[in-house]
């Protein structure tokens, strides 16, 4: 399966007390196919993995599908620091009917080339699903080097990889080492940074994994075709993105992109510990941007 375009890491909507709110997550489901968001994420880092339990976290799985409709591709986000547990929870999301995973890199337990090279390969190998590693060095503390990326690159059921390192030099050798795989359509580079993305599709990423989008999935997609096509309007929407990429960032996501969607009004206050809501003096920057772009 070849999947591109915009594609948004959703936010999982919580009532204030914690519980899951599917009523809120139906709503922004439909909210971003109806804007012409190209794929969805459900349960990545936005969505709150870390903090959801594997009950939850497949149930939001099956909610996605079942609403979606194949209407757009799902994307389960089922990484986790063991290889077992992220064999079980990709081939859950295989069976519940997912497109594909996306498998961020282990973390907190640090391993090395190799160990990283044996996890994501075992993966591949043992569930029959289209699956993209997720690079994310500053959340995990274990960097998938490009070499590393290069041996991957050519297994059955890789199909990408989401690099939110944000460096450009970084996306060039991916594109040189894995150039044999990406010109016969195997393989893409997606970006997994919002404040980045505009130059990474310019130069031929393939796709943009973004939280901007849960707010705005009209305009980063518009954003998108516009740099794949190098068109002069690129510039002037990348332009009109930069301080909502920056602000939806004050705290760690998804803290900031939670608030925007309550200040929305699509979704109510719930986040689960140990995040908590945005703290107040970050409220009036993030509203006022919101204002300007008549999203309140």
């Amino acid at each position: 399966m070849k999947i591109s375009g915009a594609i948004t890491a959703l936010a999982t909507p919580m009532k204030v007390d914690g519980s899951l709110d599917f009523t809120s997550l139906e709503k922004l489901i439909e909210f971003q196919i109806s804007e012409g968001i190209d794929a969805l994420v459900a349960v990545g880092t936005t969505g709150e993995s870390a903090t959801v339990d594997v009950n939850e976290h497949l149930e939001i799985v099956s909610f996605f599908i079942e609403i979606s409709k194949g209407r757009v591709p799902i994307i389960a986000g089922t990484g986790a620091n063991s290889t077992k547990e992220a064999i079980e929870l990709t081939e859950e999301a295989r069976v519940l009917g997912a497109d594909a995973a996306l498998l961020v890199s282990p973390y907190y337990n640090k391993p090395t080339q190799e160990g990283l090279f044996q996890h994501f390969s075992k993966i591949a190998e043992a569930v029959d699903l289209p699956q993209i590693i997720y690079n994310v060095p500053s959340r995990t503390a274990s960097n998938i080097e490009v070499d590393t990326v290069k041996r991957l690159c050519s297994i059955k059921n890789i199909i990408g990889i989401k690099d939110a390192t944000g460096d450009m030099d970084i996306f060039e050798d991916l594109k040189k080492q894995c150039s044999l795989e990406i010109d016969s359509g195997n393989f893409a580079i997606y970006s997994g940074d919002d404040e980045t993305s505009f130059d990474f599709i310019s130069r031929g990423g393939h796709g943009t994994i973004s939280v901007t989008s849960n707010i705005l999935p009209k305009l980063v997609s518009e954003m998108y075709e516009a740099a794949k096509n190098n068109s002069h309007s690129g510039k002037d929407l990348n332009e009109r993105l930069s301080k909502i990429n920056k602000l939806l960032f004050l705290e760690s996501n998804p803290i900031p992109v939670k608030f925007a969607l309550n200040s929305m009004g699509i979704i109510d206050k719930g986040i689960r510990l140990p995040l908590t809501w945005l703290d107040e003096k970050f409220h009036q920057d993030i509203q006022n941007e919101l204002n300007n772009l008549k999203l309140i």
